[in-house]
């Protein structure tokens, strides 16, 4: 009976494995096909390692959580088993992703500029850029989940960051994203200091909400900064 359980438990082990390296490899050949194996290669290891951010994060706090699972043109996730019980907890595991995002994304533009190689660079600039477009304030985007540490009418002011990012490079992917944010939208536009919600899940101490909110900030800015500056190097390097 024990062999037999052992063996059941491994066989899942064995799927979230194949789950997580299959789902990478179609996502691998679907890149590759268009951009290049190495742009590739470069641009999953991005992904992975913003996704493993979560995971670490969620870990720590003692949440379950699944592998990362990755899907072409919509990029990857990691499945939380189990909710947060605060705010706050919510905020430590979205920071995660682009925190550790950020981490990788800055070896990328380090190794480019030290092998002085193009397709690297441009792996960096994905991976910055990636980091950046998650920390929208507004769920279920990465900066929807810790700037609800601070209020979740926060959420309000990125839904208009949303509508111009589309009016800037229209996509399928963003029409998606703001199907998926609308029912967060209604829920901030209904929220109340004084609901019970407010009180329990959102009671947080001021100074977190100015430790989340300097986080936050100094993320983006720095995210922002190497978009910028990294965009300017490609498109030095291609003229």
């Amino acid at each position: 009976m024990l062999k037999l359980l052992a063996l059941a438990l491994s066989g899942a082990k064995f799927g979230k494995l194949l789950t997580t390296g299959g789902t990478m490899l179609i996502s691998l050949v679907v890149y590759a096909w268009i951009f290049g194996w190495r742009y590739a290669a470069g641009f999953i290891v991005m992904l992975f390692v913003h996704e493993m951010g979560h995971f670490i994060a969620a870990r720590y706090k003692g949440l379950n959580v699944g592998a990362p699972t990755f899907i072409p043109f919509v990029g990857a996730w990691v499945e939380l088993k189990d909710m947060p019980h605060d705010a706050k907890t919510e905020a430590f595991v979205g920071l995660g992703g682009p925190l550790l995002g950020t981490v990788g994304a800055t070896v990328a533009y380090l190794l480019a500029r030290s092998w002085n190689a193009d397709w690297l660079l441009a792996v960096a600039y994905s991976g910055f850029f990636l980091n950046l477009f998650n920390l929208i304030p507004l769920s279920p985007f990465d900066g929807g989940r810790i700037t609800a540490v601070l209020s979740p009418r926060i959420w309000l002011l990125g839904a208009p960051l949303l509508v111009a990012l589309f009016f800037w490079r229209p996509s399928p992917m963003l029409i998606l994203m703001a199907v998926l944010a609308w029912p967060q939208l209604v829920k901030a536009w209904k929220h109340r200091g004084d609901s019970p919600e407010a009180q329990i899940y959102y009671a947080v101490p001021a100074a977190v909400k100015w430790e989340y909110a300097t986080y936050y900030l100094v993320l983006a800015a720095y995210l922002a900064v190497m978009c910028h500056d990294v965009h300017e190097m490609l498109a030095t390097a291609r003229a």
